[in-house]
């Protein structure tokens, strides 16, 4: 009995696939790594690109800058510009949420505990 449940679920999901529209790469290219440098950039046929390159890190990582856009549901152009390093990810885009404003006491406190590590005060 569960052959033929297993059976049944693979040829719908197989079924689904097929139902899949095929979107083709149009264009793609590779800098395979030479010295932990490497650059690779492509386009599918449904407008989504992509374009990275990428250095060695200093603490043995990799560190690469890109771009990649998509349309979204609407059909205007997503696009994302980015950072990766020791630092993390670090995306830009006119789409993405910016957090507002720190209030002005925050400098001020930021200020006193920069004082204060620099006095050799510190708290456990």
């Amino acid at each position: 009995m569960q052959m033929i449940l297993l059976a049944l679920v693979a040829v719908a999901a197989a079924d689904d696939l097929d139902s899949r529209e095929h979107i083709p790469i149009v264009a793609e290219t590779r800098q395979e790594p030479v010295d932990g440098a490497s650059a690779s950039d492509f386009e599918s046929g449904n407008g989504i690109r992509f374009a990275q390159k990428a250095t060695a890190g200093a603490a043995g990582g990799s560190n690469a800058e890109g771009v990649y856009s998509y349309p979204d549901e609407f059909g205007n152009l997503i696009e994302v510009r980015y950072v990766a390093n020791e630092f993390g990810f670090q995306p830009q885009g006119a789409h993405l949420p910016v957090a507002p404003p720190a209030p002005a006491h925050v400098a001020e406190l930021l200020r006193i505990a920069e004082q204060q590590r620099a006095a050799g005060i510190t708290f456990e």
